[in-house]
């Protein structure tokens, strides 16, 4: 019995040493022995597909033979309790495995030192194998079996042809026999006629050549036809139409594949883990976690096989009817979204025991998992539904309008825009009351008023609050601006809808209410900058840089108190302000409107504007973005002058942000004289001025008794000059001889502030040294003229009730130039009539209203013209004009006998602001001024000067520069354009400045004649530069570091080595802040510090 294997030895001896002369790869490797698992240096051979390995390099009889027929080599991990030598501590190993192709054989481990080594010796071995060639043979095979069997298919092919073929010989012998018995009989039949000649040869020649060319015309226009519609639009649509539903298709089988995960290897593993003795997890958790994970799986999955149905009957793709099979399942994702944001919070909460977070890594750990974890899976429903949007989006945009799916196509995009948007809300609610619950349980003391589910989070950040007038009056300079007292002053704020709130935060993280803490905007006033008559402006402009704001309170059951807080920034200061003051109007409109609308619907103002749709409806003159401004409304992305004039002095909307960017920008598509114009007509006509879709909102109530006396133009009421305050002698319809009602211009939450009580006096408002009318107004005379169109008088029956008016109105309602804020439409309560209109009849109520309407577009007009005059005040001083327009407006305005104390206050005050811009004006120093100082320079001397002295001077020579652009420069670009001289002057003078300020520096340093005079002028130059960085003024760093780098002094290379290296270092650290690179990435970053 043979017990082994008999081989040619000498022919492996010989292939051997083939092998280590001549064969495809040879090199020291590490092999693994099987008897004790120890690493052994060998040096391998291979050659074609045997692989030799021998003791060393210089053996000449190999140790062992490998035949690589059949098998695989791949690359493996560095084994755990691999055992390596002590010169192979350092060194890193590289691991490779050559498995042979069959049970019982042990595989081959090697390993090397370099990784190209090991790429190249896998690769050989996986050559050497054949796999490839194994494999393209039976490639080749089955098709060579194709081949043989179309070979079959063609001899049956061929032998019915043939058959068909001897058929047709016999039936063109059978039809020649025919036609030669037809021509014998008709020689007999025609005896005497001769047989007819043969065709003209050229006749044939003639019609072969039409022929041919009939042809060639009909294959050529077939051609063109087929051509054209290739290049057509309609088949560029298609294929682009097609190319998206492959795409669809595919990401919907990657997303079905992706819930497949989430169910078999997390869902499912985990409820079976809740199941056991010791469960890591609870099953109320995993219901928590996942919800209805596996109900959308199911539902994905019919849909996947509906998408591959359709691809099946290509080109004929429908698949409208699938989404309206879909569409009333989505439903399903709603309660997901809503439960997203609390599943991770509670996984984040069971990842604390040890053992589930080891068991979920197990899970996590699995190759079909691809490295992702749990929540990046929980994540993927989230984004399915505007996916499925952009898609339908994308596959409308390339279906034509008359195509049969279109209609289909764009009901199911509508119907899921229209639930995106419904989660969409409904995870902005529940985030917002997560937000407000999470900052309630930072609070140690707690916030009641956190839990008002209508109370909206804005922002929140760090201020300083700077101490009180009285404070800071017990306080030296000294510790004023330093840093403990920005140490000590640190306050967290939040803004809300409807509260700001001030805190502490201690070093464990807490929160801390400090004494007053909570305001009340309703009770608040915001003023931005401080007038320097201000109490709190001793330390506004003593190092602050007017950072500073001030929030005036005043409760309707305490003193009055002010909070100033320091912003970090001037941008976060303007952030700050702005939606301060966005909320105090938002907030006192809401108060305004409810109160008048309060028998119809107690719907906020706010949310009546974001509701209909109509209000930001795209139309031929306006057209709106989806980027929403602080209203939380549509920005306006284009539109006529007259819808935004109309936009303006729209009562409906109290944007701040489009405020200032209309007084911006309106000099580009309109004059300050049409604006005027405009204001002027809104005051004197208010309701013929403003638009009909304004006044809709406001009488909504009863918009059928606007139908003809109310908006003649022959009605007094119509006409500023003859407009009064509604009646206050009204008939009582009840036994009580006095009506007391009460108009709350608070939201529900806080409902005691801004009231306006009619039924007790007061001695406040009387002594109010702002009023400049007595407060009590009693009933008319009995001889009085008849009420004007519009009031029901009162019958004669009635009893006539006199009543007497106190206003008590809130500090929040004063207006003055610095107070920026203020809502058009809150002053308009101090004299609103009584207001709880459940005792009046349809007339009185519109009297009421109509009150309101004037009101209202009175203060929306000094609104707009205290920040025209406050912000923009260049507009005034470069047209006198305009100055004029103003202040006559103005002087009607405070003729009006009609008007309450505190518009007259604010009217009084914008007038003022304006004649105090003239003076001011006449003693600035204007940048004419300055470039005429330059072409003509005066002989000083620049060494007597230090370099504070320098750096200050020439920072406020930029500032008069920069501060004469005006605002229309800025837009369009025009310093880029050919007359950019006529177009953007005064930018064109600030280039000529720099370039003289940059002549001047380089001129003193090359006036000096030695170099250590040269030296030392550099580095007074680069002090000054220093000193104006620390002034903020890089436009300064800039002319002095440009001027450096000239050529005429970069060259002073004797001049430059007696620089000292810190001088040197000082100059790299300037020119790096203001270097140009990345489109001065470096400035604007320094710039928001």
């Amino acid at each position: 019995m043979q017990k082994s294997v008999r081989y040619n030895e000498g022919h492996a001896l010989y292939l051997s040493l083939v092998a280590r002369k001549e064969g495809t790869k040879r090199g020291i490797l590490s092999k693994k022995t099987t008897e004790n698992s120890r690493w052994n240096d060998k040096y391998f051979a291979l050659y074609q597909n045997v692989l030799f390995y021998f003791e060393n390099d210089q053996s000449t009889r190999p140790s062992g033979i490998y035949l690589l027929e059949g098998c695989t080599c791949e690359r493996v991990p560095a084994p755990k309790g691999a055992t390596v030598s002590k010169d192979m501590v350092d060194k890193q190993q590289h691991y490779f495995l050559v498995v042979f192709g069959h049970d019982g054989q042990k595989p081959l481990e090697l390993r090397t030192e370099e990784e190209s080594d090991c790429k190249k010796w896998v690769e050989s071995i996986q050559q050497a194998s054949y796999s490839d060639i194994i494999i393209e043979r039976e490639v080749l095979m089955q098709k060579y079996i194709h081949l043989v069997q179309i070979m079959e298919t063609e001899k049956v092919a061929a032998n019915q042809l043939r058959t068909q073929l001897e058929d047709q010989d016999t039936e063109i012998e059978r039809l020649k026999a025919e036609i030669v018995l037809l021509n014998k009989a008709k020689e007999r039949m025609l005896p005497y006629q001769t047989n007819q000649e043969e065709e003209d040869p050229d006749i044939k020649k003639i019609k072969k050549v039409q022929s041919f060319m009939r042809g060639w015309l009909c294959r050529r226009k077939w051609k063109i036809i087929v051509q054209d519609y290739i290049c057509s639009p309609h088949a560029e649509n298609m294929r682009k139409r097609n190319h998206i539903v492959f795409n669809m298709v595919e990401a919907e089988t990657e997303y079905v594949c992706q819930l497949s995960v989430l169910v078999n290897f997390f869902l499912r593993p985990l409820r079976m883990a809740a199941s056991s003795k010791k469960p890591p997890i609870s099953h109320d958790d995993v219901s928590s976690i996942f919800l209805n994970s596996e109900t959308i799986m199911f539902l994905h999955e019919i849909f996947h096989q509906g998408l591959k149905a359709r691809i099946a009957n290509w080109p004929t793709l429908v698949l409208a009817d699938l989404f309206d099979i879909l569409l009333p399942m989505l439903n399903i994702y709603q309660e997901f979204v809503r439960n997203h944001q609390y599943s991770l919070q509670v996984l984040a909460n069971c990842k604390q025991n040890r053992d589930f977070d080891k068991l979920l890594k197990q899970y996590e750990a699995n190759a079909a998992c691809e490295g992702r974890m749990l929540e990046t899976f929980l994540t993927y429903p989230m984004f399915q539904i505007p996916r499925y949007i952009i898609t339908l989006h994308e596959l409308l945009a390339h279906t034509p309008h008359e195509h049969v799916e279109r209609k289909s196509l764009e009901f199911a995009k509508s119907k899921l825009e229209e639930l995106s948007k419904m989660m969409h809300d409904e995870v902005s609610d529940t985030e917002n009351i997560r937000k407000n619950l999470a900052i309630e349980r930072m609070i140690v003391e707690g916030c009641d008023i956190l839990l008002d589910t209508s109370q909206t989070f804005v922002r929140q950040g760090s201020l300083i609050q700077l101490p009180s007038s009285s404070e800071r009056g017990m306080l030296s300079k000294v510790r004023l601006g330093s840093l403990s007292l920005r140490k000590e002053g640190e306050r967290q704020c939040f803004l809300f809808t409807k509260h700001f709130l001030v805190c502490t935060r201690t070093s464990g993280g807490k929160l801390h209410l400090l004494k007053g803490g909570v305001l009340s905007l309703i009770e608040c006033t915001l003023v931005e900058e401080l007038d320097a008559n201000d109490e709190d402006y001793n330390a506004g402009g003593q190092g602050f840089n007017h950072l500073e704001f001030k929030i005036v309170v005043e409760p309707p059951d305490g003193p009055a108190f002010s909070v100033v807080l320091l912003a970090p920034s001037r941008q976060e200061k303007a952030a700050w302000t702005s939606d301060i003051s966005q909320c105090i109007d938002n907030i006192r409109c809401n108060g305004l409107m409810t109160s008048v609308f309060e028998e119809n619907s107690k719907v906020t103002v706010p949310h009546m504007i974001k509701s209909d749709a109509r209000l930001h409806k795209d139309d031929v003159d306006i057209c709106f973005s989806k980027t929403l401004n602080s209203c939380k409304v549509p920005q306006i992305r284009y539109a006529s002058v007259e819808r935004l004039l109309e936009r303006l002095t729209d009562l409906r909307f109290l944007s701040i942000d489009f405020l200032n960017t209309f007084l911006h920008t309106y000099r580009i598509f309109t004059t300050a004289a049409v604006v005027m114009d405009k204001l002027a007509d809104i005051y004197k006509k208010p309701f013929t001025s403003i638009p009909v879709r304004s006044l809709e909102l406001f009488f909504a109530t009863n918009q059928g008794t606007w139908g003809g006396e109310h908006l003649n133009n022959k009605s007094p009421r119509l006409c500023r000059k003859f407009s009064s305050p509604p009646p206050l002698t009204i008939p009582s319809r009840t036994s009580s001889p006095v009506h007391s009602r009460k108009l709350s211009l608070s939201s529900p939450v806080s409902s005691k502030a801004g009231v306006l009580d009619l039924s007790t006096p007061s001695s406040s408002a009387a002594n109010s040294p702002t009023s400049s009318h007595p407060p009590s107004i009693s009933s008319p005379p009995p001889n009085a003229t008849k009420p004007p169109s519009g009031f029901s008088s009162p019958p004669p029956t009635s009893t006539r009730t006199t009543l007497t008016i106190t206003t008590v109105l809130p500090a929040a309602f004063t207006i003055s130039p610095q107070v920026l804020s203020l809502s058009p439409l809150s002053l308009s309560l101090a004299l609103s009539p009584s207001l709880s209109l459940s005792g009046f009849n349809n007339s009185e109520r519109t009297c009421d209203k109509e009150f309101i309407i004037r009101r209202a577009a009175t203060n929306r007009v000094l609104n707009v013209l205290r920040h025209w005059v406050s912000k923009h005040s260049q507009d005034f001083e470069m047209n006198s004009e305009l100055k004029v327009g103003v202040m006559t407006l103005l002087e009607e305005v405070l003729r009006d006998p009609d008007l309450l104390p505190q518009e007259r206050k604010a009217t009084g005050n914008i007038l003022r602001s304006t004649h105090t811009d003239t003076h001011t004006h006449d003693a600035q120093l204007k940048i004419e001024d300055i470039l005429q100082t330059a072409e003509c320079p005066k002989a000083e001397c620049f060494e007597s000067l230090s370099a504070m002295e320098l750096a200050e001077q020439i920072t406020l020579l930029d500032h008069i520069v920069f501060r004469s652009i005006p605002y229309e420069e800025f837009l369009g670009q025009g310093w880029m354009k050919l007359d950019k001289s006529e177009r953007t002057p005064y930018i064109m003078k600030t280039s000529q400045h720099f370039n003289d300020m940059s002549n001047l520096v380089a001129s003193q340093i090359i006036a000096h004649t030695d170099v250590g005079s040269r030296a030392n002028s550099i580095e007074k130059w680069l002090a000054v530069a220093d000193i104006c960085r620390c002034l903020n003024n890089y436009n300064g760093v800039l002319e002095i570091t440009s001027a450096l780098n000239r050529s005429a002094i970069y060259r002073l290379k004797k001049t430059w080595a007696k620089v000292c290296k810190q001088t040197k270092s000082l100059m790299d650290r300037l020119q790096k802040t203001v270097s140009s690179e990345g489109r001065f990435k470096n400035l604007r970053e320094t710039l928001k510090k």
